[in-house]
């Protein structure tokens, strides 16, 4: 038994298909959740839905609808600055839907809970003054 259960580990941990198929699931599992949530999102703040699955563009998208210039997504591209970029966008993005730095938060730390909340809650799109 215990033998088995090392094999076990030794498999997801190498790697292989036994150990990538949980983490596969998990992943396609967010994916369901979040893709739609944020499809969602963007056509509640009058943006197309389908930018939300095209790479960069949606960042593009993403910093429009938070009221932040497009070329910040090269902020994005600088490791560390982007994490304090990110956090400055999504506290715009938050103000933008009505909601706090707590909701903000929630969208950096736990975005399959948060965004569906924002896309299918009562929050309606109204951009802040910058």
């Amino acid at each position: 038994m215990t033998n088995l259960l090392a094999m076990m580990l030794s498999l997801s941990q190498d790697g292989s298909a036994a150990g990538v198929g949980g983490k596969g699931i998990v992943y396609l599992l967010v994916a369901v959740v979040t893709i739609p949530a944020v499809w969602k999102t963007f056509t509640k703040a009058g943006e197309p839905g389908w930018a939300a699955i095209v790479p960069i563009y949606n960042l593009i998208v993403l910093l429009k609808i938070a009221g932040k210039p497009a070329w910040w997504f090269l902020l994005l591209l600088v490791p560390l600055v982007n994490f304090v970029v990110l956090i400055i966008v999504l506290l715009s993005l938050a103000r933008n839907f009505g909601k706090g730095g707590g909701f903000a938060m929630g969208l950096l730390f736990l975005p399959p809970i948060f965004y569906p909340i924002l896309a299918w809650g009562d929050a309606a799109y109204q951009p802040q003054p910058a």
